[in-house]
C-alpha cells in the first residue's frame, strides 16, 4: 500500500470504533464422548436392512441357564422392570430351534423390522438355552450380542419361566420413524384443533 491509500484508508476509518471482543463463544449442550461416537456408528438400524454387520464369528459367551438383560440409555426402569416381568402382551414370536446361525441371523433381522414395520413394539425371540450344542449357548449367546448391536433394539431380558425362561428373551423395539412422524402429526392436529 502506498503512503497516500494508507492516508486515505485510515481517514475512512476515523469514525470506526474497534470491537471490544472479536471472538466467538460456542457452547454446546452437551459432549459426545469417543465410546459414544463408536457405539453410535456400529449400531445399526433396522431399517439399514445391512445384515454384514451381525457377526457369525463373534459372540459374548454366555451359559445356557444364564439370565439375559440388556438396557440402553434413555429407557425408563420401569418400563425395563415391566418388560422383563413378562407384563407387557407379546404380539409376534420367532423360535430359531433348528436354525443354522445365518439363518437366525436373517431371521432375526427380518422379524424386527416386521414386527416395527407392523408397530409391534414388545415381541419374544425363542432361542434355546443350548445346553446339547458344541459350545453350550451358542445360539444364545449370538442373539444375544446381535440384539446389542441393533440400535432399534431398546432392551432385552430373559423371558419368565412360563414364557420359556433362559432360553427365550422378551425384546422391546423402538417405533419406525414413520410412526414417530404419525404420532408427531396427531400431536400437532390436537394442539391446533
Amino acid at each position: 500500500m502506498s503512503n497516500n491509500e494508507l492516508d486515505l484508508f485510515k481517514e475512512m476509518m476515523a469514525d470506526v470504533t474497534p470491537i471490544k471482543q472479536d471472538t466467538i463463544l460456542i457452547q454446546q449442550k452437551y459432549q459426545i464422548s469417543e465410546d459414544q461416537l463408536a457405539r453410535r456408528l456400529a449400531a445399526q438400524t433396522l431399517a439399514n436392512g445391512n445384515i454384514d454387520y451381525l457377526s457369525l464369528d463373534n459372540a459374548n459367551m454366555i451359559k445356557p441357564d444364564d439370565m439375559i438383560e440388556f438396557k440402553r440409555d434413555g429407557v425408563q426402569l420401569t418400563v425395563f422392570k415391566k418388560m422383563r416381568q413378562g407384563k407387557y402382551a407379546i404380539h409376534a414370536r420367532l423360535d430359531l430351534h433348528k436354525k443354522t446361525l445365518a439363518q437366525a441371523r436373517d431371521e432375526v433381522l427380518a422379524f424386527l423390522k416386521q414386527s416395527q414395520r407392523l408397530d409391534i413394539r414388545t415381541v419374544m425371540i425363542i432361542h434355546g438355552k443350548g445346553e446339547r450344542s458344541n459350545p453350550q449357548a451358542l445360539m444364545k449367546s449370538f442373539v444375544a450380542t446381535w440384539l446389542e448391536q441393533i440400535s432399534d433394539v431398546l432392551c432385552f431380558h430373559s423371558a419368565q419361566r412360563q414364557h420359556g425362561g433362559t432360553g427365550a428373551l422378551y425384546v422391546m423395539i423402538k417405533k419406525s420413524a414413520e410412526k414417530k412422524q404419525q404420532t408427531r402429526d396427531r400431536h400437532e392436529n390436537h394442539r391446533e384443533a
